[in-house]
Parts: C-alpha cells; sequence; structure tokens
C-alpha cells in the first residue's frame, strides 16, 4: 500500500533497538481515516475467503481489527486475545503465550471458548508482525478451538526479522500493507 508506505517514510520515526515509532498514526494517536483505507484494504484482499470473525490481540491491533471488519458484507465481529484474565471470563478460555519484542515481556494470552470456535472462518489481523510470535500465539489458540485461519494480515510487517517466513512456512497465507527490507537511522526505510 503506497501510501502507508509514504506515511511510515513522512511520519514515523526509528530508535535504537530497530524499532518504528509510528504512534503519531497507527497505535497511540490514531489517524481513523487511515486507518479506515487500511481495513477496506484487508477486506479487499480477503473478500472470497468466507471471513466470519477477526481476530487480534489487544491492544494496538484492535483499531484496525475493527475498522477492517466493518469493511466485510455482512460485518463480521472482533475478537481480541486479552493479555491478562479478568474475574468476569471465568476458567473457560483458549491460552497461549506471547513474547513481545516490543516491550520485552513474555505474556499468556486468552480468549473465551465462547467467542471462538469450531465453525469460525478467522482473519488474524495485527498492527505490526516482527518475529512472528504474537501471529503464532494466535494460531495455537485457533488451533485449540478447531476455527478455520483463512489468513493473517499485518499493517507493517519487518520482513527481516523473519516472522512472516516463518508463518508462511506454515502454509499461513499472510498479507502485509507494507513490508520493511531494512531499517536504520543513516539510510531510512527500504521496503520490499
Amino acid at each position: 500500500m503506497r501510501a502507508l508506505e509514504e506515511k511510515i517514510v513522512k511520519e514515523g520515526k526509528i530508535y535504537e533497538g530497530d524499532i518504528l515509532k509510528v504512534d503519531c498514526f497507527l497505535n497511540h494517536r490514531i489517524d481513523v481515516e487511515f486507518l479506515a483505507e487500511m481495513g477496506k484494504e484487508f477486506a479487499r484482499l480477503y473478500k472470497d475467503c468466507n471471513v466470519n470473525k477477526i481476530l487480534t490481540i489487544e491492544a494496538s491491533g484492535i483499531g484496525v481489527a475493527c475498522v477492517a471488519a466493518l469493511q466485510f458484507d455482512p460485518v463480521v465481529p472482533v475478537v481480541f486475545a486479552k493479555k491478562s484474565k479478568s474475574s468476569n471470563i471465568g476458567d473457560n478460555f483458549y491460552h497461549s503465550t506471547v513474547q513481545s519484542y516490543t516491550h520485552g515481556k513474555t505474556y499468556d494470552v486468552i480468549v473465551s471458548k465462547d467467542y471462538l470456535g469450531e465453525n469460525d472462518k478467522v482473519l488474524i489481523l495485527d498492527d505490526f508482525l516482527a518475529k512472528g510470535s504474537a501471529l503464532e500465539a494466535l494460531l495455537d489458540i485457533c488451533a485449540q478451538s478447531g476455527a478455520t485461519v483463512v489468513g493473517a494480515g499485518s499493517v507493517i510487517e519487518k520482513a527481516y526479522q523473519g516472522g512472516g517466513d516463518l508463518i508462511r512456512a506454515k502454509g499461513v497465507r499472510v498479507e502485509s500493507l507494507a513490508k520493511i527490507k531494512s531499517m536504520d537511522t543513516e539510510k531510512g526505510i527500504i521496503f520490499e
């Protein structure tokens, strides 16, 4: 998505530790109009896959998942994996673990069994795909539920970190709206 690449170059910042900061439009302050365009693109890419549910992980994936869900006909529900168990979820849930690249922590993530099951055709969406840990955890949760994963999408894939290749090697269709080939403070960002 050329407009996304241009926005990343114009508004994104590269920080030590291989961090791309795009929180000015994607995951802290959200450019809703631009996010809606990304949602339309995900819906276009997966329009023939009979998606009936979108799965993401809290918190940064929720925005893009919601705007994408609105673009399907009919509109599909969004389910997000929670990073902590609240008292209202009970003990009836699927569980997996995520190693967060950005936060340097391991999270247990859960999804209530009430919201994901064997009749679901799931599209997994998230803001970033780097090493693939979050996506692997969501795939694991789908496998536990018996749901069919029709594909996965990320707004930005850091292709050089290998997560996308790892997931594609498992036979999962992965579509990324912007794929970064390399990134550093001197040369900037180079897209595939």
